[in-house]
C-alpha cells in the first residue's frame, strides 16, 4: 500500500483552513443566538447547510486536484460523519446524566468540537506516520476496526457505559472537587478560598474523553480508504463542524433511527476487512463510497419500516 503524505497545493491548505474558520465561526454565531433552543427543523436546516458546504468544498478538489481526490474526500467525510452520528448519541446520553441545562449545551459542545479538531490532527499525523514507517501497522487497524464493530454489534442496551464512572471523572476528582449545582457558564468557581469545578466541566471533561475513543476508531477507519494527510484530516474536520448543529436534530429524533447503530457497525467491519485485504486486494473508491451509501441507507429504510416493538408493561 503506498503511503502518501499530503499531494495537495499550499493553495487548497490555506482554502481550506479560510473555510473551516469562517464556517465555526458562523455556526457559533448563529448558534449561540437561540442559547441551546434549537427546534428539529432549525436544525436540519443548518445539517443540510454544512452537508453542502462539504460536498462544495470537494467539487473545489475535484476541480483543482482531480477526481480521484475528490471521491476519496466524499468517502473518507461520508465515514467520519456517519460515525459523528454515533458519536452525537453517547453526548446526549452525556448531556441527560448531567443535566446540563440546554442554554449552556452550545459551550460544552463547541470546546468539545475544538478539542476534537486538535485531536484530530494529532492522531492523523501519527496514523500516517505509522503506517509510512510500518506497513503492518494496516492489520493492526483493520484487526482494531473489526473488534470495534463487533463489540457495537453484541453491545445490549442495558450494557451502555455509565458517564458518572468515567475513569478520567474518577482522576480528575482526586485533584479538584466537583460541585453538584451548576454556576452559569462557569467550568470553575472559587468559594471559601478553594476552586471547585462545576457539572459544566465534568461533562466537558467526559464528552473530551469520548471523543479520544471514538478518535481512535474514526482514524483508523478513515486511512482505509485514502492515507493523504490532506483528505484525511479535511474529511475529518468538514465532519465534525456541523455537529452542534447534528446534536439538536439527533436530539430531536434519536428514536426514530434505532437500526443506525448496527449500520455503522457494518460500515466499521466492512473498512477493517479493506484494510486487513488491501494487500491482496484492490476495493476501487467509488466502489468503496457505494457500498458505506448502500450500508447507510438500508439501516435508514430499515428503521422506517421495521421498527422494533415497543415493549408493552
Amino acid at each position: 500500500m503506498e503511503i502518501v503524505s499530503t499531494s495537495v497545493s499550499v493553495a487548497m491548505w490555506i482554502a481550506f483552513w479560510v473555510v473551516v474558520l469562517a464556517a465555526l465561526f458562523v455556526d457559533l454565531a448563529v448558534l449561540n443566538k437561540h442559547h441551546g433552543h434549537v427546534s428539529v427543523k432549525e436544525a436540519a436546516v443548518m445539517v443540510c447547510a454544512w452537508v453542502s458546504l462539504a460536498v462544495l468544498f470537494g467539487g473545489a478538489i475535484w476541480l483543482f486536484e482531480g477526481p480521484n481526490h475528490a471521491l476519496e474526500f466524499y468517502t473518507g467525510y461520508l465515514l467520519e460523519y456517519s460515525l459523528s452520528v454515533d458519536n452525537m448519541f453517547v453526548f446526549i446520553m452525556i448531556f441527560s446524566y448531567f443535566a446540563v441545562p440546554h442554554e449552556l449545551q452550545p459551550k460544552v459542545l463547541l470546546w468539545g468540537i475544538l478539542g476534537a479538531v486538535a485531536m484530530r490532527f494529532i492522531f492523523i499525523f501519527i496514523g500516517v506516520k505509522l503506517l509510512a514507517a510500518f506497513a503492518w501497522m494496516i492489520y493492526v487497524f483493520g484487526a482494531l476496526l473489526i473488534f470495534t464493530a463487533l463489540k457495537m454489534l453484541l453491545q445490549k442496551e442495558d450494557e451502555k457505559a455509565d458517564p458518572g464512572k468515567s475513569w478520567v471523572l474518577r482522576v480528575f476528582k482526586k485533584v479538584m472537587p466537583i460541585k453538584t449545582d451548576y454556576h452559569g457558564e462557569n467550568f470553575f468557581v472559587r468559594e471559601t478560598n478553594k476552586w471547585f469545578a462545576t457539572p459544566l466541566f465534568a461533562a466537558l471533561l467526559v464528552i473530551e474523553m469520548s471523543d479520544v475513543v471514538f478518535a481512535a476508531d474514526s482514524i483508523p477507519a478513515v486511512l482505509g480508504i485514502t492515507q493523504d494527510t490532506f483528505l484525511v484530516y479535511s474529511s475529518n474536520i468538514f465532519a465534525i463542524i456541523g455537529l452542534r448543529s447534528l446534536y439538536f436534530l439527533l436530539n430531536g429524533m434519536a428514536d426514530k433511527f434505532p437500526y443506525l447503530k448496527y449500520g455503522i457497525s457494518v460500515i466499521l467491519l466492512f473498512v477493517g476487512v479493506k484494510m486487513l485485504a488491501s494487500h491482496y486486494i484492490h476495493i476501487p473508491v467509488l466502489l468503496s463510497l457505494g457500498i458505506i451509501v448502500a450500508i447507510l441507507a438500508l439501516a435508514i429504510l430499515a428503521s422506517r419500516v421495521f421498527p422494533p416493538k415497543q415493549e408493552t408493561v
